[in-house]
């Protein structure tokens, strides 16, 4: 019979880690008598990331002391006190392979229902002093298992465990994390876990993203159209308004350029006499089945790129162009209106989107909405004009926030900006799909004023060209710095920037060697550099690091559990083998 062995609780504390301080209520101890188990918590129990631990489907976590004993011998240790993996309740028997989704236990006065494994997460290894521990509870199938309170009352260690209820779907805990985090996963076990009504929603949100990417593996798993860079012949430079210029890009023996899809981009390196190329984004505002491609560039002050591609390229040039990439493309399947909205060089990728509309002749109602200073700052103004006019019932709503009332007349614009406000009352119908590009306050702007007119969170797309926001799960006092070389700081104290693989993340503008003895990761290269970048297991098993390697090659230590795409890569656990060049 499963018997209840330990209760373990412990209220969220600082703790000191790579120089930084994380606030984790990983840090659990054994209590004695009796301890009311609530919907929410056990009294006396706190967790410091409500977002990944805590919460009705996350109230109590189990571990089993058979478990225990596995880790005592790998590595070698000897007996391990009750609450060392930041469980709530230690127990005899309930193993990951025996114990399935939606099982029903009665212990004490209360009773549970098991809505999950383990969520993977640093802190379970920073507890245990073992940093590879994540992956291991997962390679091991041993991660432990969330339960939810169905009825509260008092628990204490000595307490029998009687199952009373069997989950639907007999998905065992073991199997269930297998699903999430192991490659060779089965789109019918996947299925089979959605029909579970006690699986927890963040596992259920998964797994349907998991069904729908295996629909669409083939073009998933293409990758990008070549490998790292490729010399590309400039064939024009061409003004577009005051301050934007096109470059036209083909390939030098004359082939026809490989498509790319409506709102990606091209990494673009920029050589500098005596000095490291600086390495640049730019949407392709080119057709998408153009046999070349075309970036606009807006003239940035004393900026080394734009200034480059500004005053010193010349067609016949070469420049060094990384494939076209990126997820902020036009849904080809979809029939509802669209909304095209940008403000200044943001309009790059949705000319390409409107470009494709007016080409494939959708029959989708269109609105191209445009925030620029005034009509000489209006890039493809006539551009934009004659592929609108070949859309019927498309219609062009134009703000010029620096024009004259006359200069905003004459050219078909209102005068004054593109707001919230001003978005609201041209009434966008609540079905559309809507496409942002722009400054990151612009964006969050149009956002919150489509979301007040009844467009779902999932139909609004935003094109972001700096670095992606960071998700750093528990440490807490950051002070964000603007991206930097390392300066000895964070998990790169003493050591110098000299030597090693040519480390580049492009979105930041940053570029540095890879330097540190011993063990690192490029993880940890971003975080001495302040780089923005999403992490949370640090071990290679969640994926919330995968990034684009736009050129370069990686090795890993420790390998993932499952590799990801051949033009992507965890910067948790990998190191640079020669230059390479990440998209963030």
């Amino acid at each position: 019979m499963p018997a209840l062995l330990s209760v373990n609780v412990g209220l969220p504390k600082n703790v000191g880690w790579q120089g930084k301080t994380v606030y984790t209520g990983v840090w659990k101890y054994p209590v004695t008598g009796p301890v009311m188990v609530r919907r929410l918590n056990i009294d006396g129990d706190g967790q410091g990331d409500l977002a990944g631990h805590g919460g009705e489907q996350r109230a109590v976590l189990v571990y089993q002391v058979g478990s225990y004993r596995h880790w005592e011998r790998h590595f070698g240790r000897g007996h391990l006190e009750y609450g060392q993996f930041g469980e709530n309740l230690t127990v005899e028997g309930m193993g990951d392979d025996e114990v399935c989704i939606g099982d029903r236990y009665r212990i004490g006065e209360a009773e549970f229902e098991v809505t999950q494994p383990r969520v993977t997460c640093y802190r379970v290894g920073l507890r245990f002093g073992e940093p590879e521990l994540p992956a291991l509870l997962v390679s091991h199938r041993r991660p432990g298992f969330y339960m939810r309170v169905i009825t509260e009352g008092h628990v204490q260690a000595g307490d029998e465990i009687v199952k009373t209820t069997a989950g639907p779907g007999a998905l065992s805990v073991a199997d269930t994390d297998a699903l999430l985090y192991l490659p060779g996963r089965d789109p019918a076990t996947l299925r089979r876990a959605l029909r579970i009504p006690a699986l927890s929603p963040g596992w259920q949100g998964s797994f349907r993203e998991m069904l729908a990417a295996a629909g669409t593996a083939p073009e998933r798993d293409a990758g990008p159209a070549w490998p790292g860079f490729r010399a590309l012949r400039v064939t024009a430079v061409v003004p577009e308004s005051a301050g934007v210029s096109s470059v036209r890009l083909a390939a030098p023996d004359g082939s026809v350029l490989p498509p790319a899809r409506a709102g990606q981009y091209v990494t673009v390196r920029i050589p500098r006499d005596g000095a490291t190329a600086v390495v640049r984004s730019y949407s392709l505002s080119s057709a998408p089945g153009a046999s070349a491609y075309r970036v606009s560039v807006k003239r940035e002050p004393h900026g080394v790129a734009s200034g480059y591609l500004h005053d010193k390229l010349s067609p016949g040039d070469t420049l060094e162009v990384a494939a076209p990439r990126g997820e902020f493309v036009l849904d080809p399947a979809g029939s509802g209106p669209v909304l095209l909205i940008s403000a200044g060089i943001g309009a790059t990728p949705v000319l390409a989107m409107l470009q494709e509309l007016a080409a494939t002749h959708a029959g989708r109602q269109v609105w191209w909405i445009h925030a620029a200073r005034g009509p000489r700052e209006h890039p493809f103004a006539a551009e934009a004009r004659s592929l609108l006019a070949s859309l019927p019932g498309a219609r062009q709503y134009l703000f010029y926030s620096a024009a004259t009332d006359q200069e905003a007349r004459d050219h078909g614009a209102r005068r004054g900006r593109l707001t919230a406000d001003a978005l609201a009352r041209l009434g966008p119908p609540g079905d559309a799909t809507a496409y942002l590009c722009g400054p990151a306050a612009f964006m969050a702007g149009m956002r919150q004023a489509l979301a007040a007119a009844g467009l779902d969170a999932s139909r609004i797309h935003t094109e972001v060209f700096g670095a992606l926001d960071a998700s750093t799960p528990g440490v807490v006092g950051l002070t964000r710095r603007a991206p930097h070389p390392p300066d000895g700081r964070g998990a790169l104290t003493g050591t110098a920037p000299v030597g090693g693989p040519q480390v580049t993340f492009a979105r930041s503008g940053i570029s540095t060697p890879f330097a540190i003895p011993g063990a690192g990761s490029l993880l940890e290269l971003a975080d001495a550099c302040d780089v923005p970048a999403r992490w949370s297991c640090r071990t290679g098993v969640c994926h919330t690091c995968v990034t684009p390697l736009l050129s370069g090659s990686v090795t890993y230590s420790p390998d993932p559990l499952e590799p990801p795409a051949a033009a992507d890569v965890l910067i948790c656990c990998a190191r640079p083998v020669t230059d390479v060049v990440l998209d963030m």
